[in-house]
């Protein structure tokens, strides 16, 4: 599945947050860390050094993601035009027939990690609500079948 380019501003601004943090403090700790622990000679046998080298490529290798991923983002603010729709940023409430309800926002992919309330637009949940209105009722495919869900409520917190 192809990986949308869009963002909230607010995830935009912690994945700039994260970028910050691990190019201004974190890899220059490691970084110390490093010439210190190669400063004591046989690097062989250094567990400090191996330890964090392999911390240090794994900070270069997110640093060098992050700059790229930033540049190929698209930020997508609300727009008034948006009520009483579903697109993306809406936080919606839904609910199947037996009484199940959900509430997640629509963000992009890089924004749905370390939370359970936030789905992709990538997804087919999020594809399957899009331009629904409240009361509106869509249909999700899924490995046990087509399941049905209402729209109980669209918001758009800023």
């Amino acid at each position: 599945m192809l990986k949308s380019n869009l963002i909230t501003r607010a995830g935009y601004k912690e994945l700039q947050k994260e970028l910050d943090y691990l190019w201004r403090d974190k890899r220059p700790k490691i970084t110390a860390i490093v010439s210190w622990a190669a400063s004591l000679g046989d690097r062989s046998e250094n567990g400090d050094y191996t330890f964090n080298k392999r911390v240090l490529r794994e900070i270069d290798r997110r640093v060098r993601y992050l700059r790229k991923r930033l540049e190929e983002l698209k930020v997508i603010d609300y727009s008034p035009q948006q009520d009483g729709k579903v697109f993306f940023g809406a936080t919606v409430e839904i609910e199947n027939e037996e009484g199940d309800i959900l509430s997640f926002k629509i963000v992009g992919p890089d924004e749905i990690y370390n939370t359970k309330d936030f789905i992709s637009i990538d997804s087919p949940m999020a594809r399957a609500m899009i331009k629904k209105e409240v009361d509106d009722e869509f249909y999700v495919s899924t490995p046990s079948g087509k399941k049905e869900w209402f729209i109980n409520k669209i918001d758009y917190l800023i």
